[in-house]
């Protein structure tokens, strides 16, 4: 598994971008939901990561997530949901 990548889809209206882990069952559902969705997004999953390139992403998240727990998916660096809320990406995405 890439720790970083990017996935195509016909829904690319948004720039989205998905901070899981690798070992995670609702990252893992969450990435499936927006695969399933047709959504284009960039991937990181930061339990992949190493030293300074982990630290950097993580203080990414952490603007986002102070609690800093996974997944966490942000949309158009202005929205975030964090959690498998489906209802939440479905709202941000505009599903």
């Amino acid at each position: 598994m890439n720790a970083r990548g990017s996935v195509s889809g016909p829904r690319a209206e948004h720039c989205v971008i998905f901070y899981g882990l690798s070992t995670c069952i609702w990252c893992k559902r969450t990435r499936q939901f927006l695969e399933d969705q047709g959504v284009q997004f960039d991937y990181v999953y930061v339990d992949l990561l190493e030293g300074r390139e982990r630290e950097e992403v993580l203080a990414q998240v952490r603007r986002w997530n102070p609690a800093v727990s996974f997944p966490v998916v942000v949309v158009n660096s202005s929205q975030c949901v964090v959690g498998y809320d489906r209802e939440a990406l479905k709202r941000v995405l505009g599903l």
